[in-house]
C-alpha cells in the first residue's frame, strides 16, 4: 500500500508556467472567438439596413438628428413605425423637429424621399426592379467580403500571439493544437457569413 502510494505522489505534474501558458492560450482563443462573434453582429446589423422592398425601422439606425446642437439617433427624437409594408411612418416627439429629421433622411443617401404633411414623415419603399436588386446583391456581398477579410485578420492576429507564446515556452504540440483550434472557429464563422448573405440575396431575389 505504502509503495502504491508513493508512485502516485511522484507522478510528474504539470509546471506552474505551463498551466499558466495553457491557460493564456485559451484566453487568446476565447478573444478571437469573440471578437469573430461581433463582425457577424455588425454583419448582421448592416445587411438588415439594405432594404428588400419591406419597410423596417432598422432602416434608418444609421441616421442621427441635430438636436440642441447634439448629434442624436433619429429613433431618440422621433416613434418610428410600420404603417405597412413598403411604408415606414416618423412621429417626432416634438414638431419642431420635423425640418431638422427631413433634412438628415435625405443627406443620409438611403435612397428615400421623405414626405411631410407638417404632423408626419413618411417613407415609401418603391417596388425593386431587377436592375436595383442586383445593386442589392451586389452590396451584401462587399459586406460579406468585409467581414471575411476582418476575420481572417482576427484568425492572424491570434495566430501570432500563438507564436509569441511558444517562443517563451509554449511547447510546438500545444501551439500547433491551438493554431489549429483557431482556424476551426475561423471556417465556422467565414460559413456563417456565407449563410448570411445567402439568405439575404434570396430575400432580395424573391420579394
Amino acid at each position: 500500500m505504502e509503495v502504491s502510494c508513493l508512485r502516485y505522489i511522484f507522478l510528474p505534474l504539470p509546471s506552474l508556467k505551463e498551466n499558466i501558458m495553457s491557460e493564456s492560450l485559451n484566453l487568446i482563443i476565447d478573444d478571437a472567438s469573440a471578437q469573430m462573434k461581433k463582425t457577424i453582429v455588425h454583419l448582421e446589423s448592416e445587411l438588415t439596413k439594405i432594404r428588400a422592398g419591406k419597410a423596417n425601422p432598422v432602416m434608418l439606425d444609421g441616421i442621427s438628428v441635430e438636436y440642441y446642437g447634439a448629434a442624436t439617433p433619429l429613433a431618440q427624437v422621433a416613434n418610428i413605425t410600420v404603417a405597412d409594408a413598403r411604408t415606414l411612418s416618423i412621429q417626432p416627439w416634438e414638431k419642431s423637429m420635423l425640418s431638422a429629421i427631413e433634412k438628415a433622411i435625405l443627406a443620409s443617401n438611403i435612397g428615400l424621399t421623405p414626405q411631410n404633411d407638417g404632423n408626419i414623415i413618411r417613407l415609401f419603399l418603391p417596388p425593386l426592379t431587377e436592375e436595383r436588386r442586383k445593386e442589392l446583391v451586389k452590396r451584401v456581398n462587399t459586406e460579406g467580403e468585409n467581414t471575411k477579410i476582418s476575420v481572417r485578420n482576427i484568425r492572424r492576429d491570434a495566430i501570432e500571439q500563438i507564436k509569441k507564446e511558444q517562443k517563451d515556452g509554449l511547447s510546438e504540440d500545444v501551439a500547433k493544437d491551438g493554431e489549429g483550434r483557431v482556424q476551426g472557429i475561423t471556417d465556422k464563422f467565414i460559413a456563417l457569413v456565407d449563410q448570411h448573405c445567402k439568405d439575404k440575396e434570396k430575400e432580395i431575389m424573391t420579394i
